[in-house]
């Protein structure tokens, strides 16, 4: 199972591209309300997700937190988010953040020695991570992506990560991502 965390203010792009391709890969994902079943993006559209978050297993792959604002603020105000996370990072589970999210992971130092990336206005919250100015960077188990623009390379990388480098470029074939 993997999970994508949606609070009120999150960004529908770095949310709903990188769910749909990896559903389009094979990989079981669901949604997951922060404050409820239906959730806001910050551009207006409202989601209504599979589970909230009382409903999240611990058998999960990983999990994913887009940004957007106040979207990201929201997951870093949310204890349970913040337990998941620990955990996650504890168990060597994968953890994705794209855009202003990966300053969860800074603020967690998680970062700490790795290499990462997020939107430029929140580099410096990205604690002791050596920032690099790419699209999407994996390091270990923490995978951060730049932005909206990134949405889609993030999500082939998961895909990859989870179903294979050959699975992952067959599906960008068959959607014509030509990114």
């Amino acid at each position: 199972m993997i999970y994508i965390f949606l609070a009120d203010g999150f960004e529908e792009v770095e949310a709903i591209t990188p769910l749909d391709i990896l559903r389009r890969a094979g990989e079981k994902v669901m949604t997951v309300g922060v404050g409820g079943g239906y959730i806001t993006g910050s551009h207006g559209v409202t989601v209504k997700t599979d589970i909230t978050i009382d409903k999240v297993r611990d058998d999960y792959k990983m999990l994913i937190f887009p940004g957007g604002m106040p979207g990201a603020d929201n997951l870093q105000k949310n204890s349970e988010v913040i337990r998941l996370i620990k955990d996650a990072a504890r168990r060597g589970k994968y953890l994705a953040a794209i855009c202003a999210a990966p300053k969860i992971f800074g603020a967690l130092g998680l970062l700490r020695g790795k290499n990462a990336t997020s939107f430029p206005e929140y580099h410096d919250e990205l604690e002791g991570a050596h920032i690099l100015d790419k699209p999407v960077v994996v390091d270990g188990n923490i995978i951060t992506a730049k932005a909206a623009g990134a949405a889609a390379e993030f999500g082939f990388m998961l895909a990859a990560l989870l179903c294979g480098e050959e699975e992952s470029g067959a599906l960008r074939e068959k959607m014509f991502f030509y990114g």
